[in-house]
């Protein structure tokens, strides 16, 4: 069911309406190297396929999963003497292009480089990850999107009336179409798989049409789009992080859902909101990192399914408690100053002096022991290196607890 031109592409239309920039170069037989970057079932063979259609150039189809750099060398001395004598480009298609490491990519660059082949890679991840820099920058990427409903609603349609398809040996119901829709998430080929299985199960049945019901009893599972060491295990981990800064619970634990649900590690999850509770709330309520470590303890001892309460209990915590990103800040301040500054000596009264020699030389001298003086403090006092005399690195919010912590330093300083 693969459309043969790009008239009959569903999806994807920026890319490839008739001013589109893939559209334009197909047209002018003028594609550069391409990356396609896109979730599964979005059409990057598709295009493929349809560029090879329309192309004057020898179009070779390669796996990365199941092939290997020799045969990369194989192709282009093909593509090398197709050339030398006239018979034209060679467009090297690499389907799952990241599976090649970085160094493996390299077989790839001067070949491209000195127009040997044109290169169209597909992948699922994303590119400035996956792909070497070397490639990358002598590529164009496109993204493709996952196709919306409408879309696959109309490639199941085609399907259905197609000869090579179901050929209209069965009605299925537009709820059917649209719930199979919804369940493919985005992938092409994942809403024809349910269709076809679907309509088989329903001709066995010597039923006259699918319903819902049926696309719901062959469905199965559904399966996230989520990949533990790709783009989207980053996309959905910063949402959980920025729904709890913006203090959003419901967000915040959804998103935790998201990855437990897709089967991500809890202690990732919890380490993860360990750091939020420093970095984030921090003194604004400094109970924030008591509970998401006590959070962290209780998993360690439930596990799933149980190990779920406490971690949304904290999820749900950390997004409703004042924030503070002061210490961070503070933190950041201190070390920007060592960097430009180097080590700087510290200043002697702050120095130990265990020895009869070091006293003699001054260390210790002058210093103040803070619990001998009112409120603890030592007003007047020194802890800074000389030259950074008066600097202020943590500057209190007025939230929640810190607040509080402000006006004592401000009371302490005389300020």
């Amino acid at each position: 069911m693969r459309p043969s031109s790009l008239a009959d592409v569903v999806g994807h239309r920026e890319l490839i309406c008739a001013n589109g920039p893939l559209a334009r170069a197909i047209a002018a037989d003028r594609l550069p190297s391409v990356i396609l970057w896109g979730p599964p079932g979005a059409g990057k063979t598709t295009l493929a396929q349809v560029i090879a259609a329309s192309t004057r150039a020898t179009f070779v189809a390669f796996s990365a999963v199941l092939g290997g750099v020799a045969e990369v060398r194989v192709i282009v001395e093909h593509a090398r003497e197709r050339r030398a004598i006239g018979a034209g480009r060679t467009i090297l298609f690499v389907d799952e292009i990241h599976r090649f490491n970085k160094a493996q990519q390299d077989a790839f660059l001067p070949h491209v480089e000195d127009g040997t082949v044109t290169l169209i890679g597909a992948t699922t991840e994303n590119p400035s990850f996956a792909l070497n820099a070397p490639l990358l920058s002598r590529c164009t990427v496109f993204r493709l999107e996952a196709i919306d409903k409408e879309d696959l609603v109309q490639m199941m349609r085609r399907a259905l009336a197609h000869p090579e398809g179901l050929g209209g040996r069965l009605a299925v119901d537009e709820d059917a179409l649209f719930a199979i829709a919804e369940l493919a998430r985005g992938d092409g080929r994942r809403s024809l798989n349910l269709l076809e299985v679907a309509s088989e199960q329903a001709e066995r049945a010597g039923l006259p049409s699918v319903d819902v019901a049926q696309v719901a009893a062959v469905a199965g599972h559904r399966t996230l789009l989520y990949d533990k060491a790709g783009e989207e295990h980053h996309n959905v981990t910063s949402a959980f992080i920025k729904s709890m800064r913006g203090s959003d619970p419901d967000a915040a634990v959804y998103w935790m859902m998201r990855m437990v649900e897709a089967g991500d590690d809890p202690l990732f999850i919890l380490r993860r909101m360990i750091i939020f509770a420093s970095e984030d709330v921090g003194n604004a309520d400094p109970r924030a990192l008591e509970l998401t470590v006590a959070a962290d303890a209780a998993f360690r001892r439930l596990g799933l399914p149980e190990g779920i309460y406490p971690m949304a209990q904290t999820a749900i915590y950390l997004a409703c408690a004042p924030k503070s990103n002061a210490a961070n800040v503070a933190w950041h301040r201190a070390k920007e100053r060592i960097e430009a500054t180097g080590a700087l000596p510290v200043p002697l009264h702050l120095r130990n002096a265990p020895t009869t020699l070091m006293k003699e030389h001054g260390y210790g001298d002058g210093y103040r022991y803070a619990h001998d003086e009112q409120d603890g403090f030592a007003r007047g006092a020194a802890y800074l290196p000389e030259a950074l005399a008066g600097e202020r690195y943590y500057e209190p919010t007025s939230r929640g607890l810190e607040g509080k912590i402000g006006e004592w330093l401000k009371k302490l300083r005389g300020e």
